[in-house]
């Protein structure tokens, strides 16, 4: 994505003309922010299998591996702020960086993000010797994830709601180049994770037949 250069095309007369924005901080903050409202809806569906883990296994561990597409998405699109900024670029320079809470406790959610949903897939995949420790693990981790993750949506909640409609609302995404390429990285996201989730899901009865734990 390049820096955020600005610039008035006609298109039909003075009542349509609009303000391009091409990629920059803004498209950035577009697409992370239509991520994150996508994670919430699924993390939120997830939350509601962990009361009932036991008899809901199958769509906790459907909806976990459906998760993974749009967390490497979001993941992506932080990081790419992150090097944009650090690295110099003048439009990241300006919009600035997150609040300092936010910014030290980004690497720590990505961190126990990728805990829970690593320990939790070596949980249902791995030899049955890993089960106890990779339970341990994964609550753990859960425990830990829960508290940080908090913090972040709470920390981050106002923009998501502000910039996760603006691609898909017809006046607002006409203002900044990309809409579309957004929509279809989101929506690729979501294949790739039901794709991942339809591979790994059928593994649930096995673990079980194999004596898998009980309710977590």
């Amino acid at each position: 994505m390049s820096a955020d250069a600005a610039g008035t095309r006609p298109a039909g007369g003075p009542r349509h003309r609009r303000v391009l924005h091409r990629d920059g901080p803004e498209a950035n903050a577009r697409l992370t922010g239509a991520t994150a409202l996508i994670l919430l809806v699924l993390l939120a569906a997830e939350g509601f299998t962990i009361l009932g883990v036991g008899r809901l296994l199958t769509p906790h561990v459907f909806i976990g591996m459906v998760l993974v597409g749009p967390i490497l998405l979001k993941t992506a699109s932080t990081l790419w702020r992150f090097a944009r900024y650090y690295g110099g670029a003048p439009a990241y320079r300006q919009k600035g960086p997150p609040p300092i809470l936010l910014r030290l406790l980004g690497p720590v959610v990505v961190v126990l993000t990728f805990a829970v949903m690593g320990t939790g897939i070596a949980l249902l995949l791995g030899p049955s010797a890993w089960r106890s420790p990779m339970l341990l693990l994964h609550k753990a981790s859960f425990v830990l994830w829960f508290g940080a993750m908090a913090v972040h949506v709470l920390g981050h909640l106002a923009d998501t709601a502000r910039l996760a409609p603006r691609d898909w609302l017809r006046r607002s995404r006409r203002q900044v180049e990309g809409a579309g390429r957004r929509q279809w990285a989101l929506a690729s996201s979501l294949v790739v994770g039901v794709l991942l989730a339809l591979v790994v899901t059928p593994h649930v009865s096995t673990w079980l037949a194999g004596g898998g734990p009980g309710p977590h």
